[in-house]
């Protein structure tokens, strides 16, 4: 859509507000006084329109009241994937073929950067040392946590009080460089303790999950008692179920799309949520580096699993339907979540099955 078409659209917009009686003493310009251009800072979108600002005084309405009449409207003529208001009654438009090629943009980052998605290369040079006690939860944390820095371009070096048990090593893959207290004091890693025998009876993935999911402050469930057996169970109760779950599935559509005969193709995909999801992941490992918290990546992973999910029962044709374009573009999402899933469990040290 050009900016003239665009202006016509707005223009019709504001027409069919003021022949429903939404905006009363309002004089219906020509097109030529309906002006859109580029956003200003602060702005959003691909174009804006002062035009609530225009005509809220013959409205006798402020003109964030105009906009958010004229909103609605605007965003359901053809051509338009959404309108924001900014400031004091801007309308903020994204086009709908904007908006796809963004789509199909993200798609395609994801399948060229594979499991690295989000990661930062090469090293930024910068340097962390992680300090924990001879804790289970605390040296899975920092194991976790350097996992992540690491993705994110830093070199990382974990020292322990004392020298972990073998088991913690030979159960969870878990690693320290150096023991004994650093020559100075530093920042320690102290999250809420678990007892180590009944977390290391959950086996190595759902005992990390248990001990990683939670915020740091937080309890993990690990006994009986506490429930700690539900990160065994596979059921959707279960968040580590769902992701490991949601992974297997993009491959099954995979793998189920390839004997139907056609393939994955970045496209539109009307899939916000999952979208979103995806887009967000860079950002997401960014804040779990910083913070030295891998439970938002792990809360980041359910959210884009049950988002997949949501979207799986769309992916492939139903009965005698062909594949089209749109079938294509769900599959490459779709696969490029599961990327996100698997790269993302890595991260935490847990395995990311294609069959579950």
């Amino acid at each position: 859509m050009t900016p003239v078409e665009l202006s016509r659209t707005v223009l019709h917009a504001l027409r069919a507000a003021v022949d429903a009686g939404e905006l009363r003493g309002v004089a219906v310009p020509d097109g030529r006084a309906v002006r859109v251009e580029r956003p200003r800072p602060g702005g959003c979108g691909d174009y804006a329109t002062n035009l609530a600002l225009q005509i809220a005084r013959a409205a006798e309405r402020s003109p964030r009241q105009v906009a958010e009449v004229l909103s609605p409207r605007l965003a359901a003529e053809p051509g338009i994937a959404g309108v924001d208001i900014t400031g004091p009654g801007f309308l903020n438009i994204t086009l709908a073929d904007s908006r796809a090629a963004a789509a199909a943009e993200l798609v395609r980052r994801v399948r060229e950067d594979g499991h690295c998605y989000g990661h930062v290369h090469p090293d930024t040079g910068e340097l962390a040392q992680l300090h924990v006690d001879r804790e289970l939860r605390a040296v899975v944390l920092a194991d976790s946590v350097r996992r992540i820095l690491r993705s994110q371009g830093v070199l990382v070096r974990v020292t322990c009080d004392a020298e972990p048990p073998a088991t913690w090593a030979d159960r969870l893959g878990v690693r320290v460089d150096a023991c004994g207290r650093p020559p100075e004091p530093m920042p320690t890693l102290r999250p809420v303790p678990a007892p180590a025998a009944a977390t290391l009876r959950l086996g190595r993935d759902a005992a990390r999950w248990a001990l990683l999911h939670p915020a740091p402050h937080d309890h993990p469930r690990v006994t009986p008692e506490q429930g700690g057996d539900g990160h065994l169970v596979q059921r959707e109760s279960n968040p580590l179920f769902r992701v490991r779950y949601a992974h297997a599935r993009a491959r099954a559509l995979s793998r189920n799309a390839d004997g139907l005969g056609f393939d994955a193709a970045p496209g539109e995909v009307d899939a916000p949520e999952l979208l979103d999801a995806v887009e967000a992941h860079p950002a997401v490992l960014d804040a779990a580096a910083r913070h030295r918290a891998p439970d938002r990546l792990a809360r980041h992973l359910v959210r884009t699993a049950d988002a997949l999910l949501d979207l799986q029962g769309s992916v492939l044709p139903r009965g005698d339907e062909k594949p089209s374009a749109a079938h294509r573009a769900r599959l490459a999402l779709a696969e490029a979540a599961g990327t996100v899933l698997a790269g993302g469990l890595s991260l935490l040290g847990i395995s990311a099955p294609e069959y579950l």
